[in-house]
């Protein structure tokens, strides 16, 4: 899923204020709703054990989009103060159990960095949610990884706000 919400085929439709491909929603409620599929990827994690970065969702403009009219979430959250072994089978938890939730995984393997950090991109099947997880410990081409994590970002499709909202207030 790209920032907008939409699969590479899925065609997008003009700016307009009345645009039915991305649901009217107050932003409140756009938090609330990136926090609750920020704990239900927590949960499936399946470890309450090491630490968890405490940002909460934050608002951002959907590119292509008009900035006062269009927004989108995004959670960025990691876990970290865990051994690399606990943090690999917290991943392996989250992977076994996003299909099992009703979440696509449309991406997974070594992404594109120095480290090739294990990574992965899931899709709600049910919702206008993505989650990205990233893998951060020694890997063969970063043999001593110092400060080794498991980073989550959960990222909504565009919504867009309701008439009169001052978006230029939330960003």
């Amino acid at each position: 899923m790209d920032d907008n919400g939409h699969s590479p085929s899925t065609p997008t439709s003009s700016d307009s204020k009345t645009d039915s491909e991305h649901p009217t929603l107050d932003v409140d409620r756009a938090r609330d709703k990136a926090k609750a599929v920020s704990s239900a990827i927590y949960e499936m994690i399946g470890t309450h054990k090491g630490k968890v970065t405490e940002r909460g969702p934050a608002i951002s403009a959907c590119e292509g989009k008009d900035p006062q009219h269009f927004y989108m979430t995004r959670h960025p959250w990691s876990v970290y103060d865990l051994s690399e072994d606990d943090l690999k089978a917290s991943f392996q938890r989250l992977r076994d159990a996003l299909p099992k939730k009703g979440w696509k995984i449309v991406d997974y393997g070594p992404n594109n960095s120095d480290a090739k950090s294990l990574s992965l991109t899931a899709d709600s099947e049910t919702d206008r949610f993505s989650v990205k997880a990233v893998l951060v410990v020694s890997t063969p081409t970063n043999s001593h990884e110092k400060d080794p994590l498991l980073a989550i970002t959960i990222v909504s499709g565009c919504w867009q706000a309701p008439k009169g909202t001052d978006l230029n207030s939330a960003y």
